[in-house]
Order: structure tokens, then sequence, then C-alpha cells
């Protein structure tokens, strides 16, 4: 049975978040015998919610709660999360890659950028090549542990036969956190498209069907869903004492902890240490560096679609099982530093229809939408580089419904974010040009899923917001456990890394309690 422990139970850890960094940490934390209450904003859904339908599920899993957008970043939506148990492991396409050795040390291999704030992490690949490890083994990964790859759609077919045209060779259907074959209780993958809804049939990874129920059988996991958590409560000291939230009857609650982990992806996470400020913090917790923040990174992302001679039916099979890495290097000559993937991607046909025609209803919409059955997809997913400026910060004057100040997102492009999507865009036309394609488009205005970097690790309090642990420099009982501890983006999708980040912070956490030092 699940635990139900007591408000006033000084002795919990605290994890604010269900997602890839609270389930994760949450579920290691309860195998070491250590209670935890986990806190999040949305509701628990069942298997047989999630259904193929991207519109109906966007409504159900999305976090609707209004968002401020500045400079490139929408109003209104500036990004893309989650708002259930299992945070956005629900929506994730399940790519696994790991950051590449030279995507730890921007600053020692880029040198710094102008106008930005490069910085190297304090850890490496070969800190980190364990527990990527051990979370491919959990999420079974395709084309690690001896696990097979998924088979290829026709889309990545389409998309193969024109990178191999214009000399691309590192191509594959990618390491997918979904089932090419039965494993753990979960079938094979069959291939239905629209992963991005969840995923029906329980193929792919999701913490809401594994890391949560496996915490709930034991005794040590007190999983509180609708639960906002609204501040992070400090003493006279500064030490962190538990969080405050309204409960799902509308009720405001504080529940007492040992040590807060704060795992509500960047935004929320953000939100809540700037929320928090008090007389010892009064710029908000953690934040003497000034950092917290700033150095939102959000990936570089951009479509591109090939009208093909023939019909590809793009959204039939796993949405994103497919990938080029070839212009995974930090190669100046092509005009900018660091690297990019192009991953396979299929959209619904209003979405398509929306992109390529944006005026609306008429007949060139409905000859878009005619043409659905022909077009190929990938997504560029680049690196991108920090800014102080790129930041999070609270709205002088708008409130949500908890009367807190609601998230502005700041974001602006860099001059080599731009170069990139350009040389993206012009590698993209010629793969699909080389296959006969009647048309080649392109769009990149979207709000983000990929959030990182606002509380930055680093050695260095005074430029950094955590130590390589992810453990706050000013409040030791205070950690960050998502990715918003990331110092440099990568081009790799995050997902896989705080994973792994969080089963290594779960391994220093406990160590620490076990040995009576927080």
């Amino acid at each position: 049975m699940p635990a139900n422990f007591d408000l006033d139970d000084a002795s919990v850890v605290v994890v604010v978040g269900s997602g890839a960094g609270g389930g994760t940490l949450a579920s290691e934390l309860v195998k070491r015998n250590i209670k935890v209450v986990c806190l999040e904003a949305g509701p628990r859904f069942q298997l047989a919610d999630i259904v193929n339908n991207e519109a109906e599920m966007f409504g159900k899993l999305s976090w609707l709660d209004r968002r401020a957008g500045e400079g490139d970043a929408p109003d209104g939506m500036p990004v893309w999360s989650c708002k259930a148990v299992g945070g956005t492991t629900a929506h994730w396409t399940a790519c696994c890659p790991r950051f590449s050795d030279f995507e730890f040390s921007a600053l020692s291999t880029y040198g710094q950028l102008d106008g930005c704030n490069l910085a190297d992490w304090p850890i490496s690949l070969n800190d980190m090549e364990p527990w990527y490890a051990q979370a491919e083994a959990m999420l079974g990964v395709t084309g690690t542990n001896d696990i097979p790859r998924l088979p290829p759609s026709a889309n990545f077919k389409v998309m193969e036969a024109g990178a191999r045209n214009i000399g691309y060779s590192d191509i594959d259907t990618y390491n997918m956190a979904i089932n090419s074959q039965p494993r753990d209780g979960r079938p094979a993958c069959q291939q239905l498209g629209f992963c991005a809804s969840g995923c029906a049939i329980n193929a792919k990874w999701m913490g809401l069907f594994n890391h949560i129920p496996q915490a709930e059988a034991t005794d040590y996991f007190d999983l509180r869903a609708q639960c906002m958590v609204t501040g992070v409560a400090t003493d006279d000291t500064g030490k962190v004492t538990g969080v405050r939230y309204v409960d799902v009857d509308g009720i405001a609650q504080e529940q007492k902890a040992s040590v807060v982990c704060l795992a509500a992806n960047v935004v929320e996470t953000t939100r809540l240490l700037l929320n928090s400020a008090s007389e010892q913090h009064p710029n908000g917790l953690a934040n003497s560096s000034d950092q917290v923040g700033r150095n939102y990174m959000r990936h570089v992302m951009g479509m591109i679609f090939g009208v093909m001679p023939g019909e590809v039916h793009m959204y039939k099979g796993t949405t994103c099982a497919g990938v080029i890495r070839d212009e995974v290097k930090h190669d100046t000559s092509r005009g900018f530093s660091g690297g990019f993937q192009y991953h396979l991607l299929a959209v619904s046909p209003e979405q398509i229809a929306n992109y390529w025609e944006p005026s609306g209803w008429g007949r060139d919409y409905a000859e878009k939408l005619r043409l659905y059955k022909n077009l190929s997809g990938v997504i560029v997913t680049g690196e991108d580089p920090p800014q102080q400026s790129n930041r999070i910060t609270l709205h002088p004057t708008e409130r949500d419904q908890f009367g807190l100040p609601i998230a502005v997102v700041h974001y602006e492009r860099h001059d080599n974010t731009n170069a990139m999507l350009d040389y993206a865009y012009q590698r993209g036309r010629q793969m699909y040009e080389s296959l006969g394609a009647t048309e080649v488009f392109t769009w990149d205005s979207f709000g983000a899923t990929h959030n990182m970097g606002t509380a930055r690790m680093g050695d260095d309090p005074a430029s950094s917001v955590c130590n390589k642990w992810g453990q706050t420099h000013d409040i030791p009982n205070l950690f960050i456990s998502d990715g918003s501890l990331f110092t440099s983006s990568g081009c790799a999708n995050p997902t896989l890394t705080i994973i792994s980040l969080m089963l290594r912070q779960a391994d220093y956490l406990a160590g620490l309690l076990e040995d009576g030092k927080l």
C-alpha cells in the first residue's frame, strides 16, 4: 500500500514533480528505505485515458496555466510541458541519445561566443557513463544492452535514402525507450504513431506506469497528485524546512522535510526558487550568484518537410524512430559552433496544414491536407548556447490562480542558432530534392519542449547555482533535480541525461542521509 506520511514528519524528503527527474529520484530513494513525499501539480491518468489523438491528449496532458513570453518565445505558451503524474515522460518521443564528450566542455571546445555565457560542466562523459548505462538498462533503450532497434517506417526509408544521396552515413532507427520486443511486462511497439500523445499500449517507457507504481509498491512513497507547490519554506538560518502547497481540495498545507528536491521542469522550478525569497535569501533561494533563471536554453529546433512524388504516410510508425548523426560535431567551417541531429518527425494533418498554410481554410489549405499522405518530415535538434539574458523571471503584476506571479520566459535566438538552422535547412532541402520532392518547406516557430539551464551546475558558487550533484551551493538541503541543472544543452534530447543525473543524485543524497550529514 502507498504510504501516507504526516505533515509534521520532518524526516521525509520532499520531491516536487514526478517526471523524468522527480520520478527517477523518488523511486531510487525509496529503494533505500528513505521516506519520500512526492507532490505533483497535475492529475493521475490511467492507460485507458491515453488515445492516439494529438489534439485530445494535448488538452489532457499540457501545462496550460499562462506564462508570458518575450522576444522569440511565443506569449501565452512559451514552453510546452506536461501537468500530470509522470510529468513530460507521457509526452516525450522517447529518444535516448547520450551527450557527446565535447558537449560536456562547451567553453573549452568552442571558446566564449559573443553574447554567451558558455561554461564547462563540472562532470565529464567518463563520469556519466556508468549512470547512462544504468539508465539505458532501466528504460530498455533500443540499440543498447543487445536490445534490437525498432523497424524502419516508410518515413524513415525516405529520410535514409535522401540522407545517403547527399553523403550522410550515420543513420539508424535511433536509441529509443520504446520496446522493440516485449520487456518488463510491456508489449512491443505496434507502430501506431502519434507517440507524443502518450502510448496507448504502454510500449513507450513512461514514469506514470513504471517508476510510480514501483515506488508505490514500497512503504516509503507518498504521492500526492493535484497538489500545487506554492513555496519552499526556510528557517531563520536559511535552511529549508519544507514546502507550502495547495492540495486537491484547495486547502493550503505545509509539509515538513529534511531535504527538498525541485523537479518541476525548468519554468516551475525557477518560479519556485524566485517566489520563495526570504529575509535570508532576498533574491530567491540559492541565488547568491544571480544565476537562477538565467542561461535558459531550449535547443535549436526546426522542421523540414518534403512533398514526395509518392505516398509516404509519415504518421504510420514510431514518430521519431530515425536519426542522422553526421552533423553531431564541432566544425566551424559550417559557419557555427556545436552540432545538430536530424530526427524523424510526423505530425497530424491539421498541424501540418497550419504550418504550411497559416492563412487558414480555403482551396490552398484543402490542397495541403490532400497532399498530407505524400509528406516526409524531419526535425532539427541542435545545441543552443546559454545567454544570461535568456532567462525566466517573475511577472511584475500578473498573478495566477494561487496569487503567485506568473513566469516570464525571455528568449532570443543567438546568431549561432540562426546560422545552424540556415545550414540545416539547406542540407535538409538537398536531402528531399535528391529524391524528387516537388516542394520542400520549413517551420521553426513553436514553443520549446526541451527546457534547460536556469540553475546550472558548476564548481564556483559565484557563477553557478548547484554543485556537480545538483545540491545548491547556498542551501545544502535543497537540491535541483531536473533539466535546470544543465550547464550547456548539447544537441541530444535531454531526458536520458536527466534520468542518468538523477540516478547519480539519488546515490549521493542517500549517502548523505545515511551518514547523517543532512
